[in-house]
């Protein structure tokens, strides 16, 4: 059984520290500390690639928020001042990719970085991130499924306060945080130690196993999820949006192969 010791851990006068941001710095330091290895296989300048990687950080964890602001809007109108509190929990992943694609591409050009390369680079990354950091889901107590018995195998504790109010005389719930947690990891480990090595001459094709990985994985998961921010005709939108990106990773991935053969031909 899971259960959460709460998501502070210390409060010093008006500073608090919360598990929930510990856990996403967490999750950047050990990509961090993982990604010189990388660099050096795929032959790209490390300096540049690391540096990289903190600008996908910071665009990742504003395009996560702003995001999910955007799916809940009719609820932060009124409540602006709440935007910036990330340390509160809701990250949005799907904002953060978008955000951090299209800031990878920038950086790439300001810089001269191969751009497909060096996305297949920070993308075998992010999934090891992602999974640790899912656990700050964990410490705030969101992110859960829904509800199980009290003798399942695998339970997550939900206090009181932080169930829907239809599932309030249900105290276990499955751990999505704790699914999407290990899928990401393994996803990492295939990307890091596999696909970056068999795919290194098709540029572009990790990145496109990365999108159509984690969105596989979100599809197979959000069904059991309770918490979606947002629906669409009843779907969740994240199911929906996971569902076009593998749709699109999957195009993609054809057409840089394809382009890849024809240049060797």
């Amino acid at each position: 059984m899971f259960q959460s010791p709460g998501p502070i851990i210390c409060q010093w006068g008006f500073f608090t520290l919360r598990w929930y941001a510990v856990m996403i710095a967490l999750g950047f330091l050990v990509a961090l500390w993982v990604a010189a290895p990388l660099a050096k296989r795929m032959e790209l300048d490390y300096e540049k690639a690391s540096n990289g990687i903190f600008v996908i950080f910071i665009a990742g964890i504003l395009g996560a928020r702003l995001y999910y602001c955007a799916l809940r809007w009719d609820y932060f109108i009124h409540n602006l001042i709440e935007i910036p509190q990330t340390w509160h929990g809701g990250l949005s992943i799907h904002g953060g990719i978008i955000a951090g694609v299209l800031a990878a591409i920038w950086y790439c050009r300001k810089t001269n970085l191969p751009i497909l390369k060096s996305l297949d680079y920070w993308t075998c990354l992010v999934p090891l991130a992602q999974g640790i950091g899912r656990w700050g889901n964990f410490f705030n107590s969101e992110a859960y499924g829904a509800p199980v018995s009290d003798d399942f195998w695998l339970k997550l504790y939900i206090p009181p306060n932080c169930r829907l109010s239809e599932f309030a005389s249900s105290s276990y719930y499955h751990p999505t945080f704790l699914y999407e947690s290990l899928w990401n990891i393994l996803l990492f480990l295939f990307l890091y130690f596999y696909a970056s090595k068999k795919l290194a001459n098709y540029p572009g094709l990790s990145f496109c196993t990365y999108l159509a990985g984690y969105s596989l994985g979100r599809i197979l998961i959000e069904p059991i999820r309770i918490d979606s921010v947002a629906n669409f005709m009843n779907i969740p939108v994240p199911l929906l949006i996971s569902a076009l990106t593998l749709a699109l990773a999957l195009c993609f991935a054809l057409f840089l192969f394809k382009r890849a053969k024809t240049k060797t031909a």
